[in-house]
């Protein structure tokens, strides 16, 4: 399973790049633009980029078939390293196939189903995303649907990847990993506090205790 840290802040990306924490980022249409602020976000695109090796998820900004296809050649041309996010809209399917026959790996949002995860593969999707947070709060189990949805990609061979976005503690990314997902995206809070547990801090201070008995020095005779 690998995971990508969900960020459009450089220093976040670096952080959990150099720690190999992260294989790679997801952005957000809200996350580029206030990190960019003033600044060109395909600039900023192109920066994350260069902070990490992996794949980087850009979202267009249309929803019609013609600009969806335009939006998303111009990100691709950003790096090699970009994967195309779009959500599962009627007017995307034919940009999608297009996207797909030009060599363009197509990430399909707005993926609630797995049927929904049926239709967004046949139409050349490289990888779905699965909303947690989104279909928790309308009292969905996330992580069933990541399940389902695995299920059926391996049944009928079809070749697109799961990304569960957003788990929002340690029980749900695990649960994400036990369901199959292929990629589990996480904001940098998250992916902090999941380096850490209540217990945490009692071993660290038992281990402080012990280190400092070991080091003091021997009543000489």
């Amino acid at each position: 399973m690998k995971i990508f840290v969900s960020t459009a802040t450089v220093r976040d990306v670096q952080w959990a790049t150099d720690g190999g924490l992260a294989d790679g980022v997801m952005t957000s249409p809200a996350t580029l633009r206030d990190a960019a602020g003033d600044g060109e976000e395909h600039e900023l695109l192109a920066e994350i980029c260069r902070a990490t090796a992996g794949p980087v998820c850009a979202t267009v900004g249309a929803v019609n078939a013609a600009d969806i296809y335009r939006d998303a050649r111009e990100l691709a041309k950003i790096s090699d390293q970009i994967l195309v996010q779009i959500p599962l809209i009627e007017d995307a399917v034919s940009a999608m196939r297009r996207l797909r026959a030009d060599g363009v790996r197509v990430v399909v949002t707005l993926v609630f189903t797995a049927a929904q995860a049926v239709l967004a593969a046949k139409a050349g999707a490289f990888m779905v995303t699965v909303a947690l947070d989104q279909l928790d709060a309308f009292g969905h189990d996330g992580t069933d649907v990541v399940r389902s949805v695995g299920t059926l990609f391996a049944a009928h061979g079809m070749e697109c990847d799961v990304l569960a976005a957003q788990p929002q503690h340690a029980a749900q990314f695990a649960r994400c990993a036990e369901a199959g997902a292929d990629v589990v995206a996480v904001a940098p809070d998250v992916l902090r506090a999941l380096l850490l547990h209540p217990l945490t801090d009692r071993g660290l201070d038992q281990f402080l205790r012990d280190l400092s008995v070991h080091r003091q020095p021997r009543p000489t005779v």
